[in-house]
């Protein structure tokens, strides 16, 4: 592949690596910031943060990607990633720490609309399913690193070096991203000789060249124009942005030479209330800030991008669809599945998402340039992907959460390491799922190899929901994981291909945003709904035991008693794999129905058939 797309696709591993991670030191960053194990749930934000940076605003970085670049957005998500991990590393109580994984979910989800639409710019549509199988293929072998990299960071360091890490590869990544994009040549064509470039009708405005939206990268966006010079705003700027960087670092770290000395001390002395911020270094740190950004946006070609987002983005709409993702996800992501599928502040969630659901839709019939365009998902198979994604999402959570569940609760009840371990099976498979979808994309119909994934997983689940509590101890387990993580690899190559290949090429960054906001909404959605479907099975099972004197009959928990206790949870388990089994069939049969006719291959199907 060519370089840039092998660079994007290291982002976003690592933006995926970062998520696991983070699962992996979560007690340890829970105490970090004065919290005890016992008040995990007060630990939630750190999760709904990320996920609502993530998620909520996906659908108007996609389309900034689409007016500004691809580029401009991989290298602003990376810088973004590293300061939100800048911040999470620095934190000292929980709503910074929140604030920071905010902006490691904002940056990280930027990552990768961009990384599939930088694709899509590069390669000719038939031609794009070995690429996009490969960034899928890394991006999922970024949660395989991540809880190993996680381990071997806190073995000999405490969680900050978690971000710290995050900090120095995000912005060698995105040096290393903007160099290269700078250096290549906007008037070379970006379609390999031989190659064929899919007919895209594009915006009337102006006349592109033929590296699509690379082209805009060569003069970089802050670029004042002939005559004018911006030298003393950029000294300016880095000298407050130096003052700010240092100032919150003798914040967040609070050496004990200054805190204790007698002048010094006064800068960590609140002007009212304990906040930091209040005190005179947290107050040099807002107002530095504020001022780098009031110099930074100062600057000619900066003032120019904003002018141009102001003009040709519709924020309104955006923010009545950000409202929207943002209230669906704050309903699940904050709920406790023992009592309900959604929080009970989740009624109140739901309700603004649904108002502004409406306002959305009611703002699309009047806008003029609405933030989705009118027509981008006409095309059934572009509208089927998300479909398709939500649903495979859905299942794939059930994967993710509960097979090391069940390990935890059969096998491995002393180890929760051995428990995850059992989940590497699955995601070993995983990529090497998505690189051979990429690969029979170029011969077979999307919706086919997708369909066919998805029943692979449908099958895999089935056989999980009639485990035994010795399940993992046989060969026959390790077959049945990996079978489900080819499933779902065949499917992440084909279902990003079918909406790249039917939407123009100037919406490819939103359309593929709505793909990724699918999956990650239909996890959320999944985990919940099937963990509580899951948990009132178990409540059943439980309930039919015997009671507890009449099996232990020298007082205490016996090993028969304990035995029963291990099948109630097994019958839980056993419930949400079976729902995990009915999403993934309805995934493979949406795949097959909706994903039909997106023109993704490069031969026919009587060529097809020859070349078989």
């Amino acid at each position: 592949m060519r370089p840039l797309v092998w660079l994007a696709a290291v982002a976003v591993a690592f933006a995926a690596a970062d998520t696991y991670v983070v699962v992996l030191a979560l007690p340890d960053m829970m105490a970090g910031v004065g919290l005890s194990i016992e008040e995990l749930q007060r630990a939630a934000p750190l999760i709904s943060g990320f996920l609502l940076g993530y998620v909520a605003v996906l659908p108007l970085i996609g389309r900034l990607a689409d007016l500004l670049g691809h580029l401009p957005v991989l290298v602003g998500g990376l810088v973004v990633f590293a300061f939100g991990s800048f911040l999470t590393a620095l934190s000292w109580d929980l709503t910074a720490m929140v604030v920071g994984r905010f902006f490691q979910g904002l940056g990280g989800g930027a990552l990768v609309p961009a990384t599939l639409a930088l694709v899509a710019a590069l390669y000719p549509v038939e031609r794009r399913g070995v690429p996009l199988g490969l960034v899928s293929a890394v991006q999922e072998l970024g949660s395989v690193l991540g809880p190993l990299i996680g381990a071997a960071v806190l073995a000999v360091a405490d969680w900050r070096a978690i971000f710290l890490l995050n900090l120095v590869v995000g912005v060698v990544l995105a040096i290393a991203i903007s160099r290269l994009g700078r250096s290549a040549d906007p008037r070379a064509s970006l379609v390999e000789p031989g190659e064929r470039s899919e007919p895209v009708s594009r915006p009337t405005q102006s006349a592109p060249s033929p590296g699509g939206h690379l082209d805009n990268l060569d003069t970089p966006l802050d670029t004042p124009p002939p005559g004018g010079s911006s030298g003393s705003t950029d000294v300016a700027a880095l000298l407050m942005l130096l003052v700010a960087a240092a100032a919150f670092v003798l914040l967040a770290i609070e050496p004990a030479a200054l805190v204790q000395d007698l002048t010094w001390g006064a800068l960590y002395v609140p002007a009212a209330g304990s906040s930091r911020w209040l005190t005179p270094l947290g107050l040099v740190t807002i107002v530095a800030t504020v001022g780098f950004l009031a110099k930074w946006g100062m600057r000619p070609g900066v003032r120019g991008v904003l002018r141009r987002i102001s003009a040709e983005v519709d924020l309104l709409g955006a923010l009545l669809l950000s409202i929207a993702l943002a209230g669906v996800i704050l309903a699940f992501a904050t709920a406790d599945p023992e009592v309900a599928v959604f929080s009970e502040q989740g009624t109140w969630y739901l309700l603004a998402a649904a108002l502004a659901a409406l306002g959305f839709v009611f703002h699309l019939r009047r806008a003029q340039d609405p933030i989705v365009p009118r027509g981008a998902f006409a095309r059934m198979p572009a509208w089927g992907s998300v479909l398709v994604s939500f649903f495979v999402g859905a299942a794939l959570v059930a994967a993710l959460i509960d097979v090391p569940l069940f390990a935890r609760t059969t096998v491995y009840g002393e180890s929760q390491l051995k428990a995850a371990l059992v989940l590497l099976e699955f995601l070993v498979a995983l990529p090497v799922g998505a690189v051979l979808g990429g690969f029979l994309t170029r011969r077979l119909p999307a919706g086919v190899i997708a369909g066919g994934g998805m029943l692979l997983a449908a099958v895999a689940f089935v056989f999980m929901a009639r485990w035994d509590a010795e399940a993992l101890r046989s060969l026959s387990s390790t077959v049945v994981l990996v079978t489900g993580g080819l499933g779902f690899g065949l499917a992440l190559a084909p279902v990003n291909a079918a909406v790249l290949a039917t939407t123009e090429q100037s919406m490819h960054g939103l359309t593929t945003s709505f793909t990724v906001v699918a999956r990650m909404v239909g996890m959320l959605v999944g985990i919940s709904a099937l963990t509580t479907i899951g948990l009132r099975s178990y409540y059943a099972a439980q309930a039919d035991l015997p009671s507890l004197s009449s099996v232990c009959t020298g007082g205490g928990m016996c090993e028969e008693y304990q035995d029963l206790l291990i099948g109630a949870a097994i019958a839980q388990e056993h419930t949400v794999f079976a729902g995990a089994a009915v999403c993934a069939a309805i995934a493979a049969l949406l795949s097959v129905v909706l994903l039909r006719g997106a023109p993704t291959r490069a031969l026919s199907p009587t060529e097809t058939v020859t070349a078989l």
